[in-house]
């Protein structure tokens, strides 16, 4: 086995920014070495010398090469298996592999290529030519070794990426808790009629709202929101709207109005809906806009006084199961500043019910794309009709689910649903 040498750099003329700053010559001729080794030197490249193959395995275990220069011809293990070895070991970066060869035949040279050999020379090499050869390698080297840092780079950002996102994704699922938080009850029975409520947010947190609260001894409000867009900004509105209509802060409830200490008398929805309005334009900065449907329902009578701000037309469905559409439509909130709103009634029988639901399940799409709309929404409550409460929702989320098949529900789903019972 021939000895190991190793050529410190007599001229620095190898740039700051070249790739190729160690070179290993490997080859069984002592001489051939020595002349490959002064010349590289000279051009200022750090030379370290191998006699066989097997000691050139042994350099690359322990040495930081950034070139091979290996003869195709040795005793034992030749260059070719070197290459082949060699390209089989696992490294962090890639290693330029050039054959010193006096083999010509275009077979030979497909054989290297095949084993892993990137460039060859014929021996003995040209001073020139070999600098030229070592040149393109380290240009080679160079955008591999760019492109390694580039997607180094790319792993860090992705990896930084991954525990940010993670970071939100536990704050979201904590919205999303006390989302569902802003939703009291979900059910109260009130003596003449029970009020049932749902809230499924598309995302971890949504733009729907839904509730219920005493207005007096003998009234309920019943309300139903749907906040333009999805996702956290829409959320924060709806945990402001909540305050605005809350059972426990009648002094905050814009539903309610203050006559005397400990005294409020119930406003008209539809000066609710103008009061909101104001609020929207004069209190809240956001270019987001809202939809409402509230409605206060008489438990003496059974009539429901509403007023409909863009959100869809509730449903009305009678004790045989069939289904009635009302409503006037309504201009949303916070679109318009001076806003008017309309108000209308309807008198629940005993065993109607009145639903104020979401857009999210009329214009919820099947794997054909085309809605539910109206007709369809009315033939699954039609479907479900024996059902009551949270069975009934429930029973059209599952229908609602099956409609759309392979789809997720695009919109944030919601309901509000009042069963009228008098003397039940």
């Amino acid at each position: 086995m021939g000895a190991l040498v190793s050529h410190d750099v007599q001229h620095d003329d190898v740039t700051g920014n070249s790739a190729v700053r160690t070179i290993l010559v490997v080859d069984d001729s002592r001489a051939q070495r020595r002349v490959l080794g002064a010349s590289l030197s000279r051009q200022g490249y750090q030379v370290i010398e191998a006699g066989s193959g097997e000691e050139a395995l042994e350099v690359l275990a322990r040495e930081d090469i950034d070139l091979i220069l290996s003869d195709w011809m040795m005793p034992g293990m030749d260059g070719l298996e070197l290459c082949r070895t060699f390209r089989a070991m696992p490294r962090e970066k890639y290693i330029y592999f050039i054959l010193l060869t006096s083999k010509t035949e275009k077979g030979a040279v497909a054989q290297g290529l095949d084993v892993g050999a990137d460039d060859f020379l014929n021996k003995p090499p040209n001073a020139d030519e070999l600098r030229s050869r070592i040149t393109a390698g380290d240009r080679i080297l160079r955008m591999e070794r760019e492109l390694q840092e580039k997607n180094r780079l790319v792993s860090a950002t992705l990896a930084e990426i991954s525990t940010l996102y993670d970071s939100v994704d536990r704050d979201l699922i904590e919205a999303r808790k006390m989302q569902q938080s802003l939703v009291r009850e979900r059910f109260r029975d009130f003596g003449n009629a029970d009020v049932s409520v749902m809230l499924r947010p598309c995302g971890h947190v949504g733009g729907d709202l839904v509730g219920f609260f005493r207005l007096d001894e003998n009234r309920v409000a019943v309300f139903s929101i749907d906040v333009s867009g999805h996702g956290i900004a829409s959320a924060l509105l709806t945990a402001r709207l909540a305050s605005y209509l809350s059972e426990g802060s009648p002094e905050h409830n814009v539903a309610l109005k203050r006559v005397a200490e400990g005294v409020h008398f119930p406003r008209p929805p539809k000066e609710v809906a103008r009061l909101l309005n104001e609020i929207m334009h004069d209190e809240i900065d956001s270019d987001h806009y809202f939809t409402l449907l509230l409605g206060y329902l008489d438990l003496r009578t059974g009539e429901v006084e509403m007023t409909q701000c863009g959100h869809p037309n509730p449903m009305l469905i009678h004790v045989d199961g069939t289904v009635e559409y009302i409503g006037t439509g309504g201009m949303p909130i916070g679109l318009i500043s001076g806003a008017e709103y309309d108000q209308f009634s309807v008198t629940l029988k005993r065993g109607e019910r009145l639903l104020f639901y979401s857009d999210g399940f009329t214009e919820c799409e099947g794997d054909d794309g085309e809605q539910l709309e109206e007709e369809g929404f009315e033939e699954m409550a039609h479907r479900n009709r024996e059902l009551a409460g949270a069975d009934f929702f429930q029973a059209l989320t599952w229908d609602l689910d099956m409609f759309c098949g392979t789809k997720e529900f695009p919109d944030d789903l919601s309901c509000a649903m009042i069963e009228f019972q008098p003397n039940k």
